[in-house]
């Protein structure tokens, strides 16, 4: 009988994290190079689960910590065709554009640096991805002052002209 868990993923300090779902064993080479192309300076580890042959993680990266970081998490999770990013030094939104375009992306389902459960259901040896709780719920409403302290810290990380 199928179960759902949830299963929650340990992202390194000061790190952000894309977790997806890929499918063929060139995908850690081609995530380290889209990465690579996107952002050179840096530093990250890739993991990828196959689902099928002898099933290990493969992974890729220029930092050692954040490698074995996400293969001891994608190991966690357990599910077959998953892929685990933990980035520093960049944000997910300076990479997501070539990750998508990486041939063997097949979905993306979070990238963030908040905490992170994954839904997982298991029927036996598998295990599938259904969802992710990507940290908390809405507080409230943004009013006048929090639209400006938004604006003002996108400017401030430089991703909107002054």
């Amino acid at each position: 009988m199928p179960e759902l868990t949830l299963v929650s993923i340990e992202t390194p300090v000061d790190a952000n994290m894309i977790l997806g779902h890929a499918h063929f064993i060139k995908t850690a080479e081609d995530l380290y190079e889209a990465i690579m192309n996107s952002v050179p300076n840096a530093k990250f580890g890739v993991a990828f689960s196959e689902a099928s042959g002898p099933r290990l993680v493969r992974s890729e990266g220029n930092d050692e910590a954040l490698k074995r970081a996400a293969e001891r998490e994608l190991m966690k999770l357990g599910c077959g065709h998953a892929f685990l990013i933990f980035l520093a030094g960049a944000y997910p939104i300076n990479l997501l554009r070539d990750v998508r375009a990486c041939v063997e992306v097949c979905a993306i389902h979070c990238a963030t640096a908040n905490p992170v459960k994954v839904a997982v259901l298991r029927d036996g040896e598998a295990g599938a991805i259904v969802g992710v709780l990507d940290g908390l719920g809405p507080a409230g409403i943004e009013g006048p002052a929090e639209a400006r302290a938004r604006r003002d810290f996108v400017r401030k990380i430089g991703y909107k002209l002054p």
